[in-house]
């Protein structure tokens, strides 16, 4: 092969984005529905980066290259997820709110989040033996939950000073909160049980936790 052939045929195969060269929004945001429902419907291990870059109509150098590999990918999905479901704006600092009302608005938001089949579907992956031993739910910890914990951990700390609640512990209280929410409704959803004594409805579920929320934190 001639240098001319060889520098045409190198200048034909694409090319990984380099740290500099910025990244087309639209074909990440394709990237990241694409790999949302695969992996709701086949599982982590059962897709591949060559199925969520044809799904994505995309090529599977542009997804390694937004992304890095499967595990990174997975978690910014988790990350996406959240970010949709529990925008930053249901944090931020509003005295005007009442209390109760900002709880219960991000009770509502939180408890809707965790029961989307995507939200179901991805816990069962993390509690599956091949994922369970990996560094992905450290990944997947620190994209989802410990995001939300840590914003309404903030939220606690400024409600404190404006003295509404009484807290001596606010990070063990915001795990409370969402520990509380979490409830026997997505145990079940998780197992995919769907039996049993009356289901509340979702809004009497949230109610109810704020409730014991406030009785245990509000300030006398």
């Amino acid at each position: 092969m001639s240098s001319r052939t060889a520098k045409t045929a190198a200048d034909a195969t694409p090319k990984p984005a380099g740290p500099g060269r910025p990244k087309d929004p639209g074909k990440r945001a394709a990237i990241l529905d694409a790999a949302k429902r695969m992996f709701v419907a086949h599982g982590f291990d059962g897709v591949s980066m060559d199925q969520i870059a044809s799904e994505a109509g995309v090529s599977k150098l542009t997804v390694y290259s937004h992304f890095g590999d499967k595990e990174s990918l997975f978690a910014e999905a988790v990350r996406a997820h959240c970010e949709a479901g529990m925008p930053t704006s249901l944090f931020e600092a509003d005295p005007a709110m009442p209390l109760r009302e900002r709880l219960t608005s991000i009770g509502n938001a939180f408890f809707a989040m965790i029961m989307t089949p995507e939200a179901i579907a991805g816990h069962r992956i993390l509690c599956s033996p091949q994922v369970a031993t990996s560094a992905m739910p450290a990944a997947f910890w620190e994209a989802g939950p410990q995001r939300v914990q840590q914003a309404f951990t903030e939220l606690l700390e400024r409600r404190i000073a404006a003295g509404d609640l009484e807290i001596d512990d606010t990070e063990r209280a915001a795990a409370q909160f969402f520990t509380l929410l979490k409830g026997e409704a997505h145990a079940k959803a998780v197992f995919g049980y769907c039996c049993g004594r009356r289901q509340e409805t979702p809004e009497e579920h949230v109610a109810a936790v704020v409730e014991l929320f406030l009785r245990a934190y509000a300030r006398r």
